[in-house]
């Protein structure tokens, strides 16, 4: 038996899609489990901003208090357990996300980059504070190039991180560069869930409208009233929404969903399903059949 993997961008309809095949596979007579690959569902308290919840339970998400952070290679041990445990009671897993590092640490054996030395973050999270964002990726620019050229200049996390380990000497070690690997723990089909890229970016800005309207701003602003932790704060429309301001909220949320799309294309072994005039129970079917035709 397979697991099936569904990834895709943000705001693409993955979830209704995995919901549709969930029902789908009960009426075969499977008993299905869905498990969160996501970075920022796993976290209590940001249920709103992050889309977590739905119609169908998804292992993994709501798990980690908002003030304390959370990585992937712990997310790592959590998913393999869960996947483990689903297959060993006779289980389809169904692993649904749109982060492909924690795709990737759910499906297979991350090799991790080493944690950082004391006080290093501190210090490049500091220089970030005096000098912003795009002077620091203009730094990072002169450092490592190729590795600056594929990160934005305002994608805060990113540039400290990658300052972080060229410090170490790890940016370009082989920890973790592979984009990804066939080599999965149990045998898995990759799908992947796109649609027209104009359409994607309405549903975007319409779902980023239906958040604030159901209350995401509050919701934030309690987290950082809480002492919401670093990780926790990389949620998308975090800051956005602390700043009262929506429209930098959805200008991020589409450039994200670019890099997304960008990274599901180069999969190898990814099996595409374009949701472009197609409902989630047409995709649903695709991936049945597929999954029939071995």
């Amino acid at each position: 038996m397979h697991a099936i993997a569904l990834f895709g961008p943000t705001g693409v309809g993955k979830t209704a899609v995995a919901v549709a095949l969930i029902r789908a596979l009960r009426e075969r007579g499977e008993d299905p489990v869905a498990i969160s690959a996501d970075a920022l569902q796993v976290y209590e308290g940001l249920e709103t901003l992050t889309g977590a919840g739905g119609e169908v339970e998804h292992r993994l998400q709501s798990i980690v208090p908002v003030t304390e952070t959370f990585s992937a290679g712990e997310f790592a041990e959590l998913a393999h357990r869960e996947i483990d445990e689903a297959i060993a009671s006779g289980r389809r897993p169904l692993v649904v996300g749109g982060t492909g590092l924690y795709l990737r640490a759910a499906l297979t054996e991350l090799q991790l980059r080493p944690p950082p030395p004391p006080g290093l973050r501190e210090r490049i999270e500091a220089a970030v504070a005096e000098r912003g964002v795009p002077a620091m990726h203009a730094e990072l620019a002169l450092k490592a190039p190729a590795r600056a050229a594929a990160i934005e200049p305002t994608d805060r996390s990113r540039v400290v991180r990658a300052l972080e380990l060229h410090e170490m000497g790890a940016l370009g070690s082989g920890y973790g560069d592979q984009l990804w690997t066939a080599d999965t723990r149990v045998p898995t089909r990759l799908f992947g869930v796109v649609r027209d890229r104009e359409d994607l970016y309405a549903r975007i800005d319409a779902r980023v409208d239906a958040m604030v309207a159901a209350g995401a701003g509050d919701e934030v602003r309690r987290a950082d009233a809480a002492g919401a932790s670093r990780t926790a704060r990389a949620a998308l429309g975090f800051s956005e929404l602390l700043a009262g301001d929506v429209e930098a909220m959805k200008r991020r949320t589409r450039q994200y969903a670019k890099r997304q799309l960008t990274w599901m294309r180069k999969l190898a072994g990814v099996e595409l399903i374009d949701l472009s005039g197609r409902d989630a129970g047409d995709a649903a079917q695709v991936v049945l059949a597929t999954l029939e035709s071995g």
